[in-house]
């Protein structure tokens, strides 16, 4: 059986700047490039899954999310040779403005549909031993609901969620910590 690590975007890999229309713009927290890099050296599977509901807004066409993704590749491959092992991105959003994203799904975080997908994909993946990093009460929420465990990082929107000003925690995330490198490191010293 092999660890994932499931990582939401905006806020965790990359700096929280709202809806990002210029790929230029996307930029890396300071050490998420190299705590990635340590996962790929450990073995363990790190897995992007984000909410990217810009397109259903209509602020942007589907394949500047792909473009995004593009970018966040190639910085983390520029600043510390890391990668991630897949990519998984729901553009649906209920009530969007573009019809065929307007859609209830499985795949918007908190259901646990992206996960799931990973897991299609990588069948050995062990999901009570495997982790969900996000900065948002929904990414804890997720975390349960696909049975892996939840870390909220304080990064992005993570210390308002503590704080009560942004989403409601339904139930607490079973770790807390300052920012990726931190979670990194609590994960790479588990045996």
């Amino acid at each position: 059986m092999t660890i994932a690590v499931f990582l939401d975007r905006d806020g965790t890999l990359n700096v929280e700047k709202g809806y990002i229309r210029n790929v230029d713009d996307l930029e890396l927290i300071p050490g998420v490039a190299q705590s990635v890099r340590k996962l790929n050296d450990a073995g363990i599977l790190a897995i992007l899954t984000t909410n990217q509901t810009g397109a259903a807004r209509g602020f942007y066409d589907l394949s500047h999310i792909d473009d995004l993704h593009q970018r966040l590749a190639e910085l983390l491959q520029d600043e510390a040779g890391a990668r991630l092992d897949a990519v998984y991105s729901c553009p649906h959003l209920a009530k969007g403005i573009v019809p065929e994203l307007a859609i209830e799904c499985s795949c918007r975080k908190p259901m646990p549909g992206m996960i799931l997908q990973a897991v299609e994909h990588f069948p050995q993946i062990d999901l009570p031993k495997s982790y969900m990093l996000g900065d948002k009460a929904s990414d804890v929420a997720f975390a349960h609901n696909a049975g892996c465990q939840s870390v909220l990082l304080k990064t992005g929107y993570g210390d308002r969620v503590l704080a009560g000003k942004y989403q409601v925690l339904e139930s607490q995330p079973q770790f807390v910590f300052a920012d990726m490198p931190q979670a990194v490191e609590m994960i790479l010293q588990k045996p």
